[in-house]
């Protein structure tokens, strides 16, 4: 038993890096559009390059119900391990693009790789920890994908040093090696749904539509679905528009505004994913919504942090904001995944998070776009602001509706 708890937490240590370098590879795009813009002149356009941010989030999402899907069904370790070698592969063969579309396609086929790991990932830890330690090991595992999106910040600053094809070839290198490492000391939690589908011939595999069934006639999932897109038009604008903000409004350059924006949301969302984490794990001991009340503090943050965002133009203003904003985004973040614990089994979990993923990628996806042009026009820092509203709505709806009545969800047909 103890040393099932305690390879329990190696299952974080080694997920993490992973949820490192899956934030990592796609975010080093985001600030190394002036490096790349001289050699590929399409990424002069804001819209264009909105395009190629937002293609890897419409296939993303596309692909997060079947990756939940293929992660209820098989062997999460060898999704995980194959997920991280073909992204890496395709980071480095992103420093070999020379043309738009070639960095199109490129895109597309990270979207493809990276959408297999978070479902696979999260419901592999939500497994091997019990509710007592959940959200405080998923908080964990969150802060390895803050830490890939402030180092993906430092896209811009590496490529000035050496040149953005380089930067790409390195990290991808990196992430073939870290693939070897996982084969290694990675493995399926033993007794779990998808250890028993690939030893025991006589266990009954899980019904696709039987899941999607159940899922879909669960009032609560739908509100879950609804609440986790909502901030996820906020959430995916920092990811992905947040330097350019921090540009514009503070008049620096993207060399600057790049490591700058991402260090400050990353470090203040690894105080708000532990913070909430511990603050969670306690108060569900005590209060079933415990887990809702501690994501609804978070979202409550975010919303004056996003008007601060868009009209602030002094540093104290535009990092303060960022700060409040990263800490409550950790706080809802490191939530999800339990709070769906709530509310589904374990054998349909990983594809629950995989519909979440795609609602939450969708909204990702819509607002990249809407945000690219809002650049273009000279909007961005207003329209940033007004999503302070709908994050507001999200809110309201979580804290009526939501109302679990167990910790860690059990149905009567998910015994063997």
């Amino acid at each position: 038993m103890m040393n099932t708890k305690r390879y329990a937490w190696v299952v974080v240590g080694l997920l993490w890096v992973v949820a490192l370098l899956n934030y990592m590879d796609r975010q080093m795009l985001s600030t190394m559009k002036p490096a790349m813009q001289a050699d590929i002149a399409e990424l002069q356009s804001a819209t264009n390059f909105g395009h190629l941010m937002a293609i890897f989030l419409w296939i993303y999402g596309f692909m997060s119900p079947v990756s939940g899907i293929i992660a209820d069904k098989f062997n999460r370790k060898w999704l995980i391990v194959g997920s991280l070698f073909v992204w890496s592969v395709v980071t480095y063969l992103m420093g070999y693009a020379t043309t738009f579309n070639q960095l199109y396609w490129l895109r597309a086929l990270m979207g493809v790789s990276e959408a297999l790991y978070i479902p696979a990932g999260l419901s592999l830890i939500a497994d091997f920890h019990s509710p007592k330690t959940r959200s405080l090991a998923i908080g964990i595992h969150m802060t390895g994908l803050y830490m890939g999106q402030a180092l993906g910040g430092f896209g811009a600053t590496i490529a000035d040093q050496f040149s953005w094809q380089a930067t790409f070839h390195s990290f991808g290198i990196v992430g073939v090696v870290y693939a070897i490492v996982l084969i290694v000391f990675l493995r399926e939690k033993k007794g779990s749904d998808q250890d028993l589908l690939n030893t025991d011939s006589f266990v009954v595999k899980p019904s696709v539509l039987k899941g999607l069934g159940l899922l879909f006639t669960n009032i609560s999932f739908w509100i879950i679905l609804f609440y986790f897109a909502v901030p996820s038009l906020p959430g995916w604008a920092a990811k992905n528009w947040l330097p350019t903000l921090f540009a514009e409004n503070l008049n620096i350059p993207m060399a600057t505004a790049g490591p700058l924006s991402t260090i400050t949301i990353a470090a203040s969302s690894f105080l708000g994913v532990i913070t909430g984490g511990i603050l969670s794990d306690k108060w569900v001991q005590k209060n079933i919504k415990g887990r809702i009340y501690t994501s609804a503090i978070g979202l409550a943050l975010t919303i004056p942090s996003l008007l601060l965002l868009g009209f602030g133009h002094s540093l104290l203003h535009v990092v303060g904001a960022a700060v409040c904003f990263g800490v409550g985004f950790g706080m809802f973040d490191a939530n999800n995944m339990p709070i769906l614990c709530q509310f589904v089994s374990a054998k349909y979990r990983a594809t629950a998070y995989g519909l979440m993923n795609m609602t939450g990628v969708f909204s990702g996806a819509y607002i990249t776009n809407l945000l690219g042009k809002s650049s273009d026009a000279g909007h961005l820092g207003k329209d940033f602001a007004m999503l302070a509203g709908i994050v507001l709505v999200a809110l309201i709806i979580q804290l009526y509706f939501l109302r679990p009545k167990m910790n860690d969800f059990v149905d009567a047909s998910s015994t063997h």
